[in-house]
């Protein structure tokens, strides 16, 4: 929304203050100040639930209930699953009234009835596959029988005893899913790559609708997620963590011709370190409009050779903090001594810990000064107060590059 980093904003949780949206120009009111017909349709988060914040229109799952309750119908997830458990579940409705044909059926209906005389910008926002997992039966059927990978554990994750305490917080207080069996495990991502199929498989229907008004060939396209889940890798769960399930997304972008403005060619790909403030400065560009100063994004559209390539990404949420450059990242909690440092080319599923290595020990302590120099600190390195991640309103740096990886 800002193009800036959740810790140089004070925000590195999800809670009710403070809202870096209402405190800075966003891109959505940027597009609509150059004349942009904006909407945003699905889930947004925002505080307060009803905020535009530069949008002008939103359509929320607040009203997808409303309008299910209205009709009599009952809505998608009335069989009892809360909203960050690892169970797998069924719909309780047809996928015709489901939560994602219906963002996807808002969507299609602002690209039928826009004003054609202005052009537009629509967010997307799909709840899954978000928990709970309670796919409609036929994308189930699809997983049906076909063997699900194992739980991923390393030297560190051997057992649940040896993972860092500061790491198993979510995951006792929201899904236990330490203590799933295999079996169990195995149906939970069975539910939870269908309840991806779904997403998949509606968006073609709004792809399919803007072919048809003549709009995909005029249209840059931006798929990418605000999170992943660790579904029980490392014996965790949830979002809110800086491992590699967790935080890096994808980010497909798709230029709305073999041919356009800017010589990017479809199936392009950039091994660059890139995260989720590059995205207004890269929507602004393609609508020539200026970016606001001291934004964190960069525009990933500009030409090889021309684009500033990042060193290195950091990254805060909660206690937890991380950095990484080039091949390696290193993990750290900053409520207890516990440190991870991996080889993410050699050891892109982060079974191998290298902190305590001797022979990577000149790596560890070149990152390890990194996030001491932003205050990061263990608890055991100084005795000085250590800063509350949440309580830096004004804290800004052009090293700090990220706060979800990719």
């Amino acid at each position: 929304m800002t193009g800036r980093h959740g810790f140089n904003q004070g925000l590195t949780a999800n809670k009710p203050a403070p809202v870096p949206a209402a405190e800075h120009p966003t891109l959505p009111g940027l597009l609509t100040a150059a004349g942009y017909q904006t909407r945003a349709v699905g889930k947004m988060h925002f505080k307060p639930t009803r905020a535009c914040y530069g949008f002008e229109h939103t359509q929320l799952p607040f009203d997808y209930v409303r309008e299910q309750k209205r009709l009599g119908r009952p809505t998608t997830m009335e069989h009892g699953l809360g909203q960050n458990e690892m169970h797998p579940g069924m719909s309780t409705v047809d996928e015709a009234q489901s939560l994602t044909r219906w963002i996807v059926d808002r969507s299609i209906d602002f690209i039928e009835t826009r004003d054609p005389t202005r052009p537009f910008f629509l967010w997307t926002s799909f709840t899954k596959p978000h928990p709970p997992f309670d796919p409609d039966p036929k994308y189930w059927a699809m997983y049906d029988g076909i063997p699900m990978p194992p739980r991923v554990t390393g030297d560190w994750s051997r057992a649940w005893e040896l993972v860092p305490d500061a790491l198993k917080t979510d995951t006792i207080k929201f899904s236990q899913i330490h203590r799933f069996s295999e079996p169990q495990l195995a149906a939970s991502r069975r539910a939870y790559y269908a309840c991806i199929s779904q997403v998949d498989y509606n968006l073609g229907l709004l792809f399919a609708r803007l072919r048809e008004t003549g709009l995909l060939e005029n249209t840059w396209i931006v798929f990418t997620s605000d999170h992943g889940e660790m579904l029980g890798d490392h014996w965790l769960s949830t979002k809110s963590l800086l491992l590699e399930p967790a935080a890096n997304v994808p980010l497909i972008i798709r230029p709305p011709s073999p041919v356009n403005d800017l010589g990017v060619e479809p199936g392009t790909t950039r091994d660059g370190l890139v995260c989720l403030a590059d995205l207004l400065p890269n929507f602004l560009a393609l609508a020539s409009v200026d970016p606001p100063s001291g934004i964190d994004g960069r525009n990933l559209l500009a030409q090889p050779g021309q684009a500033d390539r990042r060193e290195r990404l950091f990254g805060a949420v909660d206690d937890r903090v991380a950095v990484i450059e080039q091949d390696l990242k290193l993990h750290r909690c900053l409520s207890d001594d516990s440190e991870l440092m991996f080889d993410l080319t050699q050891d892109p599923l982060e079974t191998r810990n290298l902190a305590g290595d001797p022979t990577h020990a000149t790596e560890r302590t070149r990152l390890a000064g990194l996030l001491d120099a932003l205050g990061w600190r263990r608890p055991h390195a100084s005795a000085e107060h250590q800063p509350s991640l949440n309580r830096w309103p004004g804290f800004h740096s052009t090293e700090v590059e990220s706060d979800v990886f990719h």
